[in-house]
């Protein structure tokens, strides 16, 4: 044993000497006069059932299911038990492909609507499942238990309660990153059971004990209704089966109390608390566009909105009372906007190929014509950047309304969203295909130097094409000088250095392409999410970007 395994076991290293014997107790064994419940259909699942399901194994769910509910500590339970999928080879002679690190290892929310969308609606044929995510529950062990974790993590919606044995939050396909993860997203509604021993598996993957030491850790730290048991078995069900019946006593207690979210700042280690008001959550605004896009804030810190595909493309207004209207009927394709020091509402007009400036009247005055366009940012100078994502280009316009490329490259593949930093120095441009928000310092002509992949985001798991695409779109800053981005992961929230600090949820499963600061006090973040606009109070404030300011020196 090296010194460092010495120095990570610490105290623990005495119980890796000798395994303790685990037997399984009374509530695991069948008994006169108490039902025998059904195994064929539940609403708690677990996986790789065929092993949970034998009432003579190491687990015995039915029996305990059973013996629990006789005891009405747990409450009438449908339960599911499936395995992972095969893929038979055409052949006697050729290899069977096994989905099960595919299907369970992975961590986008794949895993979570084969279940939701699959195995649950028949279930539902034969028996009358619930509707309530409070009344679901996930199970697994190994694979299997970062598989039940993941489909929670992801679909918290549709499920809140896990028990998770000796799990697998290794890098067998990038699970390390959950305790990170969970150190940094905005807390979600779960009560999570972890198990492992200190004997456990200790490979090319990483240690299991560690793994699940740094879950347990994590969810600790960001308030999570957590347990983790600890024993001195290996990578077997052995510890697991034995305290089943208590591990899902906890799991239930309580019930029909609802699982909640910890409240933002429950934990006040959780930076996230910082930011979010924990007596505020996300609020509809308004919904039934066909994609939202572009917000933009004017003096009074009403927000203004682009429905970019709808037929022709809009422009709406939400007044400071939440009432939305129709501002423009036709805006040409209109994606980005932003307001000037000038009082009026620049637009980023792809479908016309150009960039005008709206009057409040609706008057339109092009400013600049000949380049594609999808999202803008304007000085408080009147100079103008603008990004063009198929060109790999990024546009500058001077007061007098000249274009010039001022970067161009696929060192950027998607560049997208465009926002000056509050003291104007830094011009930053999130790439939807990759992890990187690049800043460029700006020079006193307007062009770009010293460029940089600055912003180091957070990947989902189901990145596309090969690339790694974090999803980066829309941008907006606080006074701090800290940048919030919307990807696909959440609204990612970088520190001045660059570093992500938190990650916010979104109020509906999907990717939201935008946000900006509103409301009278520019304490308000307005999402332009799909076919509809939410908004929610922080405690951090935008700034009008035609008023620059200079943010404090930040903590490197």
């Amino acid at each position: 044993m090296t010194i460092r395994s010495l120095f990570l076991l610490g105290s623990l290293a005495a119980q890796i000497l000798a395994a303790d014997e685990y037997t399984l107790g009374p509530d695991s064994q069948r008994h006169d006069g108490i039902p025998h419940g059904s195994v064929t259909a539940c609403v708690m699942i677990f996986q790789d059932g065929g092993g949970f399901v034998k009432e003579d194994g190491g687990w015995r769910v039915p029996v305990v299911f059973d013996n629990l509910i006789q005891q009405k500590v747990m409450r009438v339970t449908i339960g599911i038990f499936i395995n992972p999928g095969v893929l038979n080879a055409l052949s006697p002679e050729q290899q069977n492909r096994f989905n099960r690190s595919y299907e369970y290892d992975g961590l986008g929310g794949r895993y979570a609507k084969f279940l939701l969308e699959e195995i649950l609606p028949e279930a539902a044929k034969k028996f009358n499942l619930s509707k309530d995510p409070n009344d679901y529950a996930l199970a697994g062990s190994s694979s299997g238990g970062i598989a039940a974790f993941t489909a929670a993590w992801n679909r918290p919606d549709a499920f809140r309660r896990v028990l998770s044995f000796i799990g697998s939050y290794t890098n067998l396909r990038g699970g390390d990153i959950y305790p990170n993860l969970i150190r940094k997203t905005e807390p979600k509604p779960l009560r999570v059971f972890l198990q492992d021993g200190s004997n456990g598996l200790n490979i090319y993957a990483g240690s299991w004990y560690l793994a699940n030491q740094s879950m347990a850790w994590a969810l600790e730290f960001s308030g999570y209704e957590s347990k983790f048991v600890v024993g001195t078995e290996g990578h077997n069900g052995k510890h697991g089966g034995a305290i089943l019946p208590d591990a899902l006593r906890w799991l239930w207690q309580d019930y029909p109390k609802r699982v909640a979210k910890p409240v933002a700042g429950s934990s006040d280690r959780h930076f996230i608390s910082t930011i979010l008001d924990p007596g505020a959550d996300w609020e509809l605004v308004s919904q039934g566009y066909k994609f939202t896009e572009g917000p933009a804030v004017n003096g009074n810190g009403e927000v203004f909105f682009s429905d970019v595909e709808a037929k022709p493309t809009k422009i709406y207004k939400i007044s400071l009372d939440g009432k939305v209207s129709l501002f423009k009927a036709d805006s040409g394709g209109a994606n980005g906007l932003m307001f000037g020091s000038d009082g009026r509402l620049y637009a980023a007009q792809d479908g016309r190929k150009r960039i005008v400036a709206y009057a409040m009247d609706g008057t339109e005055m092009v400013i600049a014509e000949g380049a594609g366009s999808n999202d803008l940012t304007v000085s408080s100078k009147g100079e103008i950047y603008f990004s063009d994502p198929e060109n790999h280009k990024v546009w500058f316009v001077d007061k007098a309304g000249k274009k010039r490329v001022v970067h161009e490259g696929e060192d950027i593949v998607f560049p997208n969203g465009v926002r000056l930093s509050p003291d104007e120095s830094l011009l930053l441009v999130a790439d939807t295909g990759s992890k990187w928000v690049w800043s460029f310092q700006v020079q006193k002509d307007g062009s770009l130097e010293n460029g940089e992949p600055f912003y180091h985001l957070e990947l989902p798991d189901d990145v596309d094409h090969g690339m790694m695409r974090s999803g980066a779109d829309g941008m907006t800053l606080d006074r701090e000088g800290y940048l919030y981005v919307a990807t696909k992961l959440g609204i990612q929230i970088c520190d001045q250095p660059g570093r992500v600090v938190g990650i916010i949820s979104y109020p509906q499963a999907g990717d939201a392409s935008n946000l900006v600061f509103g409301g009278p006090d520019l304490q308000t973040l307005y999402l332009m999410d799909g076919d509809k606009v939410y908004r929610r109070k922080l405690r951090r404030k935008g700034y009008f970007p035609w008023q620059p300011l200079r943010p404090p020196t930040p903590q490197l």
